[in-house]
Formats: structure tokens, C-alpha cells, sequence
């Protein structure tokens, strides 16, 4: 099969590469989209260790071929792969945060993801979930890993409530979704971004004010707008200007929702102005992923129209068009999301 082999910190080629093969528990899904996630372009810039060489965690395809002991799926299904896999057997996963489990199952990072044509799923009645046939392969690429994500984090995590002020830094593939999700419970959003596409599109997906930080100060454009901060900030991008432009939107008693993770220049760690954060009772959360039973509230959404993940897909690409895509996130010059839908007919290096 081709696949988009990494060979070292932004050095990967289509190449034709050996077929997965599967235990007794695994499932062979064919991919038929693959969101490409700012999280894969860590790991080509070196931010993460790579230690897969076929990265990819934002799928949906086809059952190929089931283990003998797998009993929830069969050849023909429509899938999502989500990228919180789980065994089912940690204290985590047994309290329900399968997200946080302590041997996960990762695409692109624990095994072979889904910049591929085929990839090998382990534990597949644990670690796949039914595409419902009204949600589509490419809009259905971002429930894998920005949808779950911003869902978890905002519904789960942050606990957002209709009426109140959201400001979300980054309006990326995640952000976008963030944007779209706490929008859709009735609160009123903001998104800040560099580029003006970006904004354009957090209109789109549901933002009521949008602010361009090159043009003005976010914060206190923030302050300004909601009367003395927002109630919840969000840093869907995970530099430290983001993370701390939004702890410093907050009003008293805010809470900062971190969804993104950082590059090589803050390597893991930000500076926070913890004196502030304890007198006004500023929270920090964090988030990951999201438990796969979740799924049985987030899929009626989509199904409904009341989230609309398709709104910000920019393009359909091919796979060895992957690392052009890279290079524009270097630059933060990417708008929307960009599906993988080409495999087979993609370049190979020799």
C-alpha cells in the first residue's frame, strides 16, 4: 500500500510500504479521509518524539477485515478510528476516562495511522466507533480528533453554560470546532486570530465577534467587549502569547480551557501569572481527547445539523500534498482543514 512515511523531523515521502496485518482483536479499516491536525504537524517539526513511522489520527474508511474474536464490527462498515484508544483494563478506563488511559492506543503515535491506505486497528470493538450513514467519510474525519476534542473540553472539561462570554485563541482546526460547539449551546463567542481567513471562517462556524491580534490587543479588546473579561478562554493553539492572552481575557472566577499543545521554543512549559490567577480564582483545565462513550451524545449532534464540521473543510488533497500543508502551518498561513482523500494515485519517491 502507499502511505506518507516520516524519516526524521520534517522529512516525509510517499512511499509503497508493507500491508498491516491484525491479531485475533484488531480490525483492518480502509481509510477513505484523513484530517491533516496541527498534533501530526508536531511531530513532523520535531515538537513530539516520532515513534510511528506512518503518522494520521483524524480517519474514517471501511471495514477490510476483522480478527476472529472481534464481535461489533464486520467487512463493509463505515468508521471513525478515534485517536483515544484505550484497553480497558486501567483504573482510568474503568472510572470512564478512557481518554487518559495508561496504555493507550494512539493512530500515528502507539501504531501505523492513517496517512496510509489501510491501517491496522487494535482492539477494534473497543477502539473503533459506527460512522452513522448520514454523516459522511470527509465530515466524519473530524470527529477522530478536533470535534471530540473541543466537545470534550467545552462540554465535559470547561463546562460551558448558554449566556456566557467564550473567547477562543486560535481559530484553527480545533479552534474552528470550539467556535462551532460552544456557539451552538448559546454562549457567546469570540475568536482571535492573525489571519483574516481564519476569522472569516470562525464567522462562519458560529463566532459573534471576531478580533485580528496583529491589528489590535486582544485583551483588552476582550475586556472591552464583555464588560471586564470573558468567562471561559480557550488557547486552541498552545504558544505561550495565546495561553497567557487568554488566562488574561478573563473576568473573576474565569476558567482557561488549554487544548493546545506547545512547540519546541516553550517546550512543555508557560510562565503563569499564578498571583492573578489565585486572587481573581482563575482556573486552569486541561483537556485530552475525549472517552469514546461519549460519542453517544456528540454523534446525535452532528447528525442533527447542530454542529457542522463540514463548514470549515477548505480542500479535499492527495497524500503526498501532506507536507505542503506543513509548511503553511510553519507559517500559520493554513485556513480551515484539508482532508486526505487521494491515496492511491499519490507520487512515490523512489
Amino acid at each position: 500500500m502507499k502511505a506518507l512515511v516520516i524519516e526524521g523531523v520534517k522529512k516525509a515521502f510517499v512511499k509503497e510500504v508493507a500491508d498491516p496485518t491484525i491479531d485475533e482483536n484488531g480490525v483492518i479499516v480502509k481509510v477513505k479521509a484523513n484530517g491533516v491536525c496541527r498534533s501530526d504537524w508536531h511531530y513532523w517539526a520535531g515538537d513530539i518524539p516520532i515513534t510511528q513511522k506512518i503518522l494520521g489520527h483524524e480517519f474514517t474508511g471501511i471495514v477490510e477485515e476483522v480478527g476472529k474474536n472481534v464481535k461489533n464490527f464486520k467487512k463493509g462498515d463505515n468508521v471513525i478510528v478515534p485517536f483515544s484508544g484505550s484497553d480497558g483494563t486501567c483504573p482510568y478506563c474503568q472510572q470512564g476516562h478512557s481518554n487518559l488511559c495508561n496504555t493507550s492506543f494512539i493512530p500515528g503515535s502507539t501504531y501505523d495511522g492513517g496517512y496510509a491506505e489501510y491501517v491496522g486497528v487494535p482492539l477494534g470493538d473497543r477502539n473503533i466507533i459506527h460512522l452513522p450513514e448520514e454523516i459522511s467519510f470527509l465530515d466524519g474525519a473530524a470527529l477522530g480528533c478536533r470535534l471530540m476534542t473541543a466537545f470534550h473540553g467545552i462540554v465535559d472539561r470547561a463546562n460551558v453554560a448558554p449566556g456566557e462570554w467564550v473567547v477562543v485563541y486560535g481559530c484553527g482546526g480545533v479552534g474552528l470546532n470550539a467556535i462551532n460547539i460552544a456557539s451552538s449551546i448559546g454562549a457567546t463567542v469570540i475568536g482571535v486570530d492573525i489571519n483574516p481567513k481564519n476569522l472569516e471562517l470562525a464567522k462562519q462556524m458560529g463566532a459573534h465577534i471576531v478580533i485580528n491580534s496583529k491589528e489590535v490587543d486582544p485583551v483588552e479588546a476582550v475586556r472591552e467587549i464583555t464588560g471586564g473579561g470573558a468567562n471561559v478562554s480557550i488557547d486552541a493553539l498552545g504558544i505561550a502569547d495565546t495561553c497567557l492572552n487568554g488566562i488574561n481575557s478573563l473576568a473573576k472566577r474565569g476558567r482557561h480551557l488549554q487544548i493546545g499543545v506547545t512547540t519546541k521554543v516553550e517546550g512543555g512549559k508557560v510562565a503563569l501569572p499564578i498571583d492573578q490567577m489565585v486572587m481573581q480564582e482563575i482556573q486552569f483545565i486541561g483537556t485530552l481527547g475525549m472517552p469514546n462513550h461519549r460519542f453517544e451524545s456528540l454523534l446525535p449532534l452532528v447528525k442533527q445539523g447542530k454542529i457542522t464540521p463540514g463548514k470549515m473543510i477548505t480542500a479535499e488533497i492527495a497524500l503526498s500534498d501532506v507536507t505542503n500543508i506543513f509548511e503553511e502551518m510553519s507559517n500559520f498561513n493554513t485556513t480551515g482543514t484539508y482532508i486526505v482523500t487521494e491515496f492511491s494515485n499519490s507520487a512515490v519517491r523512489v
